[in-house]
């Protein structure tokens, strides 16, 4: 497995990557059906203003950096540690990225992985997520992790049958 770890992320990194974040949010639920694309990126940036309302001091919240041995950011994570339906010892992974240039080198599973040990370090006893259907690589990844199914959601379009 790659070496990686994590730190807190700086207010400049919180910056840089928040924007980016609605931005990448905002697509995915367009693509899902579940916002139209001329209110996506308010719904996004009000989501992140009312879960991030003190950005990386946010009570409650992991923003994560993930770094290489020699220094280098590879990807981010973000872990609320109350689960947003009150699962009790349960933490919430809401983001985790790894950066495009360095992808498909095991960044992500070893992000994922030092996400994992934060949340333990924190007192979580389980750590539940949301991916998108069509998110394959992903579902792959978390799959492979140890994560089990717990929901699902299913829509079927009506208006092109």
């Amino acid at each position: 497995m790659v070496e990686l770890s994590v730190r807190p992320m700086t207010q400049a990194e919180y910056d840089e990557w928040i924007e980016g974040l609605a931005r990448s949010f905002a697509r995915s639920q367009v693509a899902a059906g579940n916002w139209a694309a001329d209110d996506a990126i308010t719904l996004a940036r009000q989501g992140n203003a009312a879960l991030l309302p003190d950005g990386p001091a946010t009570e409650g919240m992991l923003l994560l950096k993930g770094v290489l041995p020699d220094g280098t950011a590879v990807g981010v994570a973000w872990i609320g540690l109350t689960h947003p339906r009150g699962n009790p010892g349960c933490a919430f992974l809401y983001d985790i990225e790894v950066d495009e240039a360095h992808r498909g080198s095991g960044y992500g599973r070893a992000l994922l992985a030092a996400a994992e040990e934060a949340a333990r370090a924190h007192g979580s006893k389980a750590l539940e997520l949301n991916v998108f259907g069509g998110n394959a690589p992903a579902i792959r990844l978390y799959e492979t992790a140890g994560y089990d199914l717990v929901t699902q959601q299913m829509r079927k379009n009506l208006t092109n049958t």
